[in-house]
């Protein structure tokens, strides 16, 4: 660099301009050359001059360096003529900066640019919006799905539904919610996503837009035709040996009056056998009613009572509860908490149920294990969510069986009605959590996420 021949210069300067000093002096102190004096001391002044003009030629370069920076012009030049001057090789130094930053700049405006070709081509909407809900970033996908021209703030979406803009701002960092928007004769099943960042210390949140309408009718169709499957199943298995039955009590009735001279006399024998076929008939007619009972239950689940418990002492709770059940088989069972302060913001008696059917669930698969074992763990993650896992080293579920376990009435179990698990889940859901299973020969782990 030329800051090195700069000291040096100023340096001689410094120097010579003190030697004209001292000769001023001297000449004046003790010689009588008034002449050479004044010629001496022009030329200290002159020294002077050129020492303040080297200097502030050398601070006005810096102060066009450092404002070329401030203000992000690094269009301008500084002047080199290859001399090898100590000016010329600062300059160069100069120059060579502002041409880092020009690339930097240009580097950062490639990646702008090709981020924002990006966010532009993906087929998922994308909005981000500052806390007072001016909207930053709109791309393509988001006003072609909302069927908007440009977003500029929060409010504009109160056109498709007037609560949208709330449900969006009320989303929390990685929150999740389904939107169903009605336009015309269409209707659109919005499913929201939110993430919260900073950027130069501006808060932004972020929530993608994708319509699943399409998916969600091919699931209904796919859960229909799962559940309709279940209930034939079930309504065959019922009303064929009453249809069996009956048609035979009717045939021996029927042959009885055509072919006795009694009528009204009815052997003993007769008598047992349409006593043994109305009673199968009544309990397959009562299996019948349970059926239909826990179908209805099913669309009756009650929206979640919310309120804040202590996790740890809900999980003691139930293992003092399902206590007797286990050593009835041997089972023991740990409970653990981390932290122990985890707090959860929901309806205990609905979660509650939830687990106590996942421990019965896990009891039943551990009757023919040695050492059987129950694992209820809770914890939270970096996100502040909180799970909840029943786990057991049962013989594990079948991965057919895996696939279908949630579906209503689907039951792996002899008695078994088979609305456990399907209950569960919609319990989940109403606290907009989740209900996921791992299974293996040996453990099989059910975790819910709140």
């Amino acid at each position: 660099m030329g800051f090195k021949d700069f000291r040096v210069l100023v340096f001689i300067r410094i120097l010579v301009l003190a030697m004209t000093i001292g000769i001023c002096a001297y000449l004046i102190l003790d010689t009588e050359y008034y002449a050479t004096f004044i010629a001496a001391l022009f030329f200290a002044v002159v020294q002077i001059g050129l020492l303040v003009n080297f200097l502030d030629k050398t601070n006005k370069d810096i102060a066009k360096f450092l404002n070329s920076i401030r203000f992000d012009d690094f269009s301008y030049s500084f002047p080199d003529d290859h001399s090898g001057s100590s000016y010329n090789k600062l300059n160069r130094e100069f120059n060579s900066v502002l041409s880092k930053f020009r690339d930097i700049r240009a580097e950062k405006e490639a990646q702008y640019h090709y981020l924002k070709t990006v966010i532009q081509h993906i087929g998922v909407g994308l909005i981000s919006f500052m806390p007072n809900g001016d909207v930053q970033l709109s791309n393509g996908a988001a006003k072609r799905i909302l069927r908007l021209g440009n977003i500029r703030n929060l409010q504009d979406l109160s056109s498709l539904d007037p609560d949208l803009p709330e449900r969006i701002e009320l989303l929390e960092n990685g929150e999740t919610d389904l939107v169903k928007i009605h336009r015309g004769s269409s209707e659109l099943q919005l499913a929201l996503q939110a993430t919260v960042f900073k950027l130069r210390k501006e808060e932004f949140k972020l929530v993608s837009f994708q319509n699943i309408q399409s998916e969600l009718e091919e699931k209904e169709m796919e859960a229909w035709q799962n559940l309709i499957r279940v209930l034939t199943h079930e309504i065959m298995n019922s009303v064929t040996p009453i249809s069996s039955l009956a048609s035979t009590i009717d045939n021996a009735i029927l042959g009885h009056i055509e072919g006795s001279n009694d009528p009204q006399y009815v052997e003993s024998e007769d008598l047992e056998d349409i006593h043994m076929a109305v009673s199968t008939i009544r309990k397959r007619s009562e299996s019948l009613i349970k059926f239909v009972s826990d179908f209805r239950n099913m669309t009756r689940v009650p929206m979640p009572n919310k309120s804040l418990f202590r996790v740890g002492e809900m999980l003691d709770h139930i293992y003092q509860l399902m206590k007797p059940e286990m050593e009835k088989i041997g089972c023991n069972c740990e409970v653990s908490v981390e932290p122990d302060s985890i707090q959860l913001h929901a309806d205990r008696e609905q979660i509650e149920q939830v687990i106590i059917n996942l421990i019965k669930n896990a009891q039943y698969a551990m009757v023919e294990v040695n050492n059987p074992k129950i694992i209820l763990k809770a914890w939270v993650d970096s996100n502040s969510r909180v799970f909840i896992s029943v786990e057991d080293n049962g013989l594990g579920i079948e991965k057919e069986a895996l696939e279908r376990i949630f579906i209503p009435f689907y039951t792996t179990k002899k008695t078994g009605s088979g609305i456990g698990l399907s209950l569960s889940r919609q319990i989940m859901r109403l606290h907009k959590g989740n209900i996921n299973v791992v299974s293996e020969p040996g453990n099989t782990r059910f975790t819910l996420k709140f």
